[in-house]
Formats: structure tokens, C-alpha cells, sequence
């Protein structure tokens, strides 16, 4: 197997000469925003969001944002076969200071690979990128010689790179030691397929998924292979009937079953998702949040979907409960997110085992003070989306052998019957890009969760 290793907001293409080819921002500024995601570690998220993200984003038109964010998403899926195809067509390696001419390879090689966009453009816009920029410009015949041959032999060009790993080689070492190499290059296969939209309903999900022309999943989501027009203007959003939330993401809180009558605290709750879902299951739910603005998405987010919360601004390690302990908690905890890859194939450029290791302490350390927050006999419910034990089975463990007054229990809604296959014997549920739902279904972020009784 092979593997490889904010500005003001300005007129559309301000910076972009008038005598520049059609095309040649967008993939400038996909250029730029593949080299800080890959080169510092930078969050994708933040730099392309339409209001203050990257300055040459936020310069594209609408359309031009789609494609960018195409281009990106694209490349970072795929980059490790890119790069093994691009250096299976040089002579000889790339200067170690070459790293911008590197990202214009990648966000062309992804056009011609994988994107239906003409290979004569993605090439002639790519040369005039590298005769733009002084470091490269020196380069300018490599690039258009490199990209027509990658071109020219697409289809034994993808053939060779069929079996590359999709992730970079520290993540995907971790996997193959986690879950042997077969299903650690299922996991890298799954994530090359973008993620679906899904919905959680707050009643009669089958209903809901007719009218929206969805899919009916097993665990009660509604997906939405093919949505028609944007979000907001689908039937039942400004009624507050559904909200958008990855299937995977709602099943934690589903763990719970029936909390009529309970009192129900949600630790690190926004954007709220799993507040709802715990305020449809019956519960009374206090929703803490310890950041002020994402609090108050939270809180719009409720109000649309005309379901009531009180909503707490405090830090989880610092709040005291007024009225007593609860009878359930939630901690959906902070984490590599290295289950979304999917939806987010930034993280596995921008994190480290370091990041893992540094966030599984934070895990213990909140997953601790959740145990304080329920009455004995309660129960907490511990989640998160990494795919790595460090921070899921090994942090319940090392509370266990720590003496926490709690104890493994069985959820209180039991073993989902569609997930039963993905439930270990500890009676924790783990699940991976790879696996699939009871029916055969596919399309789960990988994540764990475990349910803990307090003594």
C-alpha cells in the first residue's frame, strides 16, 4: 500500500488584474487557503466564512465561492494521491522552498481529476499563476508540462494513485494500529465521499422525509441526498419543524430515551442540536455554554424551533447548579472532530497526536466535573467525534481506574436496534466512517459514545 506522506470587504476581484484570465481569483484565492490550512495549521472554516473569513474569498462572488470552496474541499480530500501523481511526473523533487508552486499543482491536479472542469484551463490558469508570482515564475514550463501530462494519461494517472491512502501518514498510521490496515483504508476511502445533509425532526421524522423528498435513516433522521434550493427556504425551517444535524451527531443524545419529568443539564451545548433533541425527548433542559456568542446562536437557534431552555454563560468547570443536582447530563466534549473528515478534511492537515493527547486530557478533566453535576443513580452521557480511543474508550478507563464515584451502565434507551453491530462489550457504541447503519445504509461520522451511572 502506498501513502504520501481579515480584510474589509472589497468590490469582486479588486486585486485581480483586469487582463487576468476568467477563473484566475477563485483559484488564487484557493491556492492561498490550501497553503495556510496545509503549511500553519489554519482552520478552514474560519477563512471561508462569507462574512469575516480570507479577504480573497470574501472578493469572489457567490458562485465563485461555491467553486473555491469546491476546489479546496477537493484538494484536501485528495491530496495525498495528488501528490504521489504529481511526483510520479517529475524528474526530480520540488525546491523545499517551493511550497506556493506545490498548492497550485494541487488545486489544478484536483480539476483534472477529479472536478469536471476542462483541463486546458485548469492548466493555463495554473501557468498564469506561476508567471504572476516571482518564486515561481522560473517554474511556469514545468507546470504547464507536469499538468498536460497529468491530463493526458488521466485514467492510468488515477489508476496508479488508487490505493494511496487518502490522509496524511501520521493520522492514517494511528488508524491502522486502531483498526488494522483493512478498515483503516475503508475509513480513508469513506471519507473521499461528501456528507449529506441531515435533518433531526422534532415529530414524525417518516412524514417529513416524503414531503422533503428525503430519506427516512434508521436511528430517526431524515436525510437529504439532493436538497432543492437553500436551507432556509425549505418547508417547515421557519416553523422550527426540523434543524439541520449530521445523523451521526444526533444519536448521543437519542441514547438517553424518554426524559419526561427529568432534569436534564447540556454541557457544552451549542449551537444547540442536542439541546433540542434532549428538549423533545421530555427533559427540563439547562443548556451551559461557557462562550457568550455561540450562546446566543444557541439561543436563536431554540426560539426558531420554539422550544424552551434555560440558557447558561458559564465555563462547565466553574458553574454551580442552584436548584439541585440533575437528574442526566450530556457532555458532547470538545475533540479532534477526526470522525468528520468528511465534512471536514481540514482537520487531518491541521492537528497533531500532540492536539489528541492535549484535547484527551481536557476530555477527563470535564468528563470528571460532569459526574459532580447528576444526583446518585444519574446518568451521564459521554460523546464525542473522534475516531481515536485516546480520546473515548482510554478517558473512560482512566476514570474508572481513578476511583470516580461512577461506573459503565447500560444507555437508558438501550442498544439502538440498527446500531447493535457497533456497540462493544463494554456496552459503549463506537462508529466510523466505514461501518453502516442496521440496513446497509452508509454515510456515519465516526464517533463514541459510553454511559456512566454516579454512585
Amino acid at each position: 500500500m502506498k501513502r504520501a506522506g481579515s480584510q474589509p470587504n472589497r468590490p469582486a476581484h479588486a486585486d485581480i488584474p483586469a487582463n487576468r484570465k476568467p477563473g484566475f481569483a477563485t483559484r488564487a484565492a484557493a491556492t492561498k487557503i490550501l497553503g495556510a490550512v496545509v503549511d500553519r495549521a489554519t482552520p478552514l472554516d474560519g477563512m471561508i466564512d462569507s462574512e469575516n473569513g480570507n479577504g480573497a474569498y470574501r472578493s469572489l462572488s457567490k458562485g465563485d465561492q461555491a467553486l473555491c470552496r469546491a476546489l479546496i474541499l477537493t484538494a484536501l480530500r485528495h491530496k495525498p494521491q495528488i501528490d504521489v501523481a504529481i511526483s510520479g511526473l517529475l524528474d526530480r523533487p520540488l525546491p523545499a522552498g517551493a511550497r506556493a508552486l506545490s498548492h497550485v499543482l494541487t488545486i489544478a491536479a484536483a480539476q483534472i481529476l477529479y472536478l469536471d472542469v476542462p483541463d486546458h484551463s485548469a492548466v493555463d490558469i495554473a501557468v498564469e499563476q506561476a508567471n504572476a508570482d516571482p518564486r515561481n515564475k522560473r517554474f511556469a514550463g514545468l507546470v504547464n508540462a507536469v499538468l498536460r501530462r497529468l491530463g493526458r494519461g488521466k485514467d492510468k494517472n488515477l489508476a496508479r494513485i488508487a490505493d494511496v491512502a487518502s490522509m496524511p501518514d501520521w493520522f492514517f498510521n494511528r488508524l491502522e494500529n486502531i483498526y488494522g490496515p483493512e478498515k483503516a483504508m475503508a475509513i480513508s476511502n469513506a471519507q473521499l465521499t461528501p456528507p449529506s445533509i441531515d435533518l433531526s425532526v422534532k415529530a414524525d421524522p417518516e412524514g417529513w422525509a416524503a414531503k422533503l423528498g428525503g430519506t427516512f435513516l434508521p436511528t430517526g433522521s431524515v436525510r437529504l441526498d439532493a436538497p432543492s434550493g437553500a436551507i432556509p427556504e425549505m418547508e417547515g425551517f421557519d416553523t422550527g419543524e426540523w434543524w439541520v444535524q449530521d445523523a451521526a451527531a444526533a444519536i448521543p443524545a437519542k441514547l438517553f430515551g424518554d426524559l419526561s419529568g427529568q432534569r436534564v443539564i447540556d454541557l457544552c451545548a451549542a449551537p444547540g442540536g442536542k439541546t433540542a433533541q434532549l428538549i423533545c425527548q421530555g427533559g427540563e433542559v439547562t443548556a451551559l455554554e461557557r462562550s457568550k456568542s455561540r450562546l446566543k446562536r444557541l439561543e436563536q437557534n431554540l426560539m426558531r424551533l420554539q422550544l424552551p431552555v434555560q440558557a447558561v454563560a458559564a465555563d462547565m468547570m466553574e458553574f454551580q447548579p442552584e436548584d439541585g443536582l440533575y437528574d442526566a447530563a450530556l457532555l458532547d466534549a470538545p475533540c479532534s472532530s477526526t470522525g468528520t473528515t468528511r465534512r471536514h478534511p481540514d482537520v487531518l492537515w491541521t492537528k497533531t497526536i500532540d492536539d489528541i493527547e492535549k484535547l484527551a486530557e481536557v476530555q477527563y478533566q470535564m468528563l470528571r466535573r460532569a459526574i459532580d453535576f447528576v444526583r446518585p443513580g444519574g446518568i451521564v452521557i459521554f460523546s464525542n467525534c473522534s475516531l481515536d480511543p485516546k480520546e473515548g474508550e482510554e478517558v473512560v478507563e482512566r476514570l474508572i481506574n481513578d476511583g470516580a464515584p461512577a461506573e459503565r451502565t447500560a444507555f437508558p434507551a438501550g442498544q439502538l436496534a440498527s446500531l447493535t453491530h457497533l456497540f462493544d462489550t463494554s456496552g459503549a457504541l463506537r462508529t466510523t466512517p466505514a461501518d453502516t447503519f442496521g440496513d446497509g445504509a452508509t454515510g456515519l461520522d465516526g464517533f463514541y459514545a459510553a454511559a456512566l451511572k454516579r454512585l
